[in-house]
């Protein structure tokens, strides 16, 4: 990658995320203690110490720039419910903190001609700091704040007219066969657990041309699902009565008897033809089991996205797409990325984004859930530094596919692989279905 280009990326995402916190008074940036978030400035320090400790330390030796950072900001020594009890520096303190390491980076940039490893380690740091982007937006939902102000950053999202919109429904029929299930060798980035591509035999199967839409989801509700065991899985009968939940978060009745749902800080009419997002695994296969269907595997719906059909259309061939359509970066037209529309937008839109077997938005929107738990692929290998990216999650956690429409554009090639606890539902998540 061109030493500009590289800037470039990492001067975007720490623009962004400022951009994603720069409106919150001091009030707002002290938030509650609960599972789901962390403290503004704690998160905003440790995007910084992470540029420190895995890029400037590992390559320079350079000392620390902040006493006491590691006993601050580092994710796997300081414990999630202890960083509300921490002493950390004021906001300006944090801004000038995170300035120093930025100026930092971007001047070992300008004096050394960043190798394969410099190239890694600095690219790793930026998509690192684009999800915690992510997280920024989703706390900004959970916490009830307003839509982030990106000003200048954002790229406006094109029109309802140019994109199209309204239902995609159907299945489309993929053939199964022999499929390469991670990331190839030539890959210029990939994370630990995307390494690497491997045979697998996937048998024929149909899946939905689009995400379960918010008035899927509604019809699912009406039915009482929520109070019907028989539809649940015993850890998300455990969820349910726990949460006592009974729709999906953020719904609420409207005065009309219908259904809206909350947008950051606004209640808005529930987008009939929009995915359901902020769903979590247990809402998904209790759906599924509701409707006769099934979530698709990681292999099936990494097949659906990325393979080619064969030839003769009888099979897949041995070409793997980078992205639905193909392998160029995405364009606004294609898909929902980046925070352009700020929201999800209905399933039809983005045709041009269609995977070759006519598949719509398998990368933006939303996340989708898959049926499989996170386990590494063969030929996993632990990355360094950052030993603990993936290895302590492998088991429990579910695999989700494709990005959201606050996911950057840049991390939502189709080997992605993210992770999130069943339970979960503060996620941009949905997901569509097999027939069973």
């Amino acid at each position: 990658m061109p030493v500009a280009e590289l800037k470039a990326t990492v001067e975007d995402a720490r623009q962004r995320t400022l951009a994603l916190v720069a409106d919150l008074d001091d009030t707002q940036m002290s938030v509650p203690l609960i599972e789901i978030v962390n403290p503004f400035l704690w998160e905003l320090g440790h995007t910084a110490f992470f540029y420190e400790a895995f890029l400037l330390r590992a390559l320079d030796g350079i000392e620390p720039l902040m006493d006491g950072a590691d006993d601050l900001y580092n994710s796997f020594t300081v414990e999630h419910d202890s960083r509300w009890g921490l002493e950390l520096p004021s906001r300006e303190g944090t801004l000038q903190y995170m300035e120093r390491v930025h100026q930092l980076t971007l001047e070992r940039l300008d004096k050394v001609e960043p190798d394969a490893v410099a190239t890694y380690l600095n690219l790793l740091a930026a998509f690192h700091e684009d999800m915690h982007g992510e997280a920024f937006t989703y706390m900004r939902q959970t916490l009830e704040y307003c839509a982030p102000d990106l000003g200048d950053l954002a790229v406006l999202a094109p029109a309802t007219s140019e994109i199209g919109g309204g239902p995609f429904p159907g299945d489309v029929d993929i053939p199964g066969g022999v499929h390469q299930l991670g990331a190839p060798a030539d890959q210029p980035f990939v994370f630990d657990n995307e390494k690497w591509a491997h045979p697998v035999e996937v048998d024929p199967f149909q899946i939905a041309r689009a995400p379960v839409t918010n008035a899927e989801l509604a019809e699912f509700v009406e039915a009482g699902a929520y109070k019907k065991r028989e539809l649940w899985d015993y850890e998300g009968w455990v969820w349910l009565n726990r949460t006592g939940a009974q729709h999906p978060i953020y719904w609420t009745r409207s005065n009309d008897g219908g259904w809206q749902r909350r947008q950051f800080d606004r209640a808005v009419p529930l987008q009939e033809h929009a995915p359901a997002s902020h769903i979590n695994w247990f809402e998904a296969d209790a759906f599924c089991t509701w409707a006769g269907r099934r979530l698709p595997t990681e292999a099936e719906w990494d097949l659906a996205a990325s393979a080619v059909p064969s030839a003769n259309g009888g099979g897949i061939s041995q070409t793997k797409r980078r992205y639905a359509w193909g392998d160029d970066p995405p364009v606004p037209h294609q898909a929902n990325l980046d925070s352009r529309s700020m929201g999800c937008v209905d399933v039809g839109a983005f045709a041009e984004g269609d995977s070759a077997f006519g598949c719509r938005q398998m990368v933006g929107n939303v996340w989708e859930w898959t049926a499989s738990a996170f386990y590494p692929l063969p030929g996993y290998l632990v990355d360094h530094p950052y030993r603990e990216y993936s290895a302590p999650w492998f088991g429990y956690r579910k695999v989700l596919k494709g990005g959201s429409w606050a996911t950057r554009s840049r991390l939502a090639y189709l080997t992605y692989r993210n992770f999130f606890p069943p339970h979960r539902n503060d996620v941009v998540a949905g997901f569509r279905t097999c027939a069973a």
